[in-house]
């Protein structure tokens, strides 16, 4: 029997504890599950949902699992973080959302909110997928790309309008605009929903950026 199927024993037994280092621990004995096939002091605690397999495989966010692991694994998985590399990939992906924003509310006239939820998702997950990581700053980070990249999306949906009623091209726009009066009519053109899409956006771009783990991985990382 492997330790994430014990585990799967001990989360639902009334004998647990919860120990911050060493995760779920057996109370009477203070230690990490080891029986082979069965505990003779396994006790059902029926207030609790039993752990499937499918379960088991689920992702766990960095903030559930972090304070269950050792200093010498927060040091592991912290040399595997790469924040240059999510950074770049962050601004990228912000850049690419913002313009497909524009693009998207130029061409039906209609600024559609749920692309800042989209943007914001983006961001943090392809935050995540390179970083991989742990620390609060790709979080930080993440949200504020992702606000900013909203904003950009407005600011590009503008600059569209504004270059078709000119009978200019967007980037000819770009140069010719003056940009003293953008952020007085970005805030014109502003309704008070857009602040409660871009605090979206922003929630997932911190909440997405965290490396996640399964409980098996959290098991193996932790013995």
């Amino acid at each position: 029997m492997t330790g994430n199927e014990r585990l799967q024993f001990c989360r639902v037994c009334t004998n647990r504890k919860m120990d911050l280092k060493e995760g779920i621990l057996c109370n009477l004995t203070s230690r990490k599950a080891d029986f082979v096939e069965e505990c003779k002091d396994y006790m059902k605690d029926d207030t609790v949902k039993e752990i499937t397999t499918t379960d088991a495989s689920d992702e766990l966010q960095s903030h559930e699992v972090i304070a269950n692991f050792s200093e010498r694994t927060l040091t592991k998985l912290r040399e595997e973080q790469n924040y240059s590399r999510a950074l770049i990939v962050g601004i990228v992906a912000g850049i690419m959302g913002a313009v497909i924003w524009g693009a998207i509310t130029v061409a039906t006239e209609y600024q559609i909110g749920y692309m800042a939820i989209a943007i914001g998702a983006a961001v943090g997950l392809l935050m995540r997928e390179v970083g991989k990581g742990i620390d609060q700053k790709f979080g930080f980070t993440g949200a504020i790309i992702a606000v900013i990249s909203c904003l950009l999306g407005n600011f590009f949906s503008l600059v569209g309008f504004l270059a078709i009623n000119e009978g200019l091209t967007f980037f000819e726009t770009l140069l010719a605009i003056d940009y003293s009066q953008v952020i007085p009519l970005m805030i014109e053109t502003s309704s008070p929903i857009d602040l409660l899409f871009y605090g979206i956006a922003g929630y997932e771009g911190y909440k997405f950026a965290f490396r996640t783990f399964t409980e098996e991985e959290v098991a193996t990382l932790n013995q």
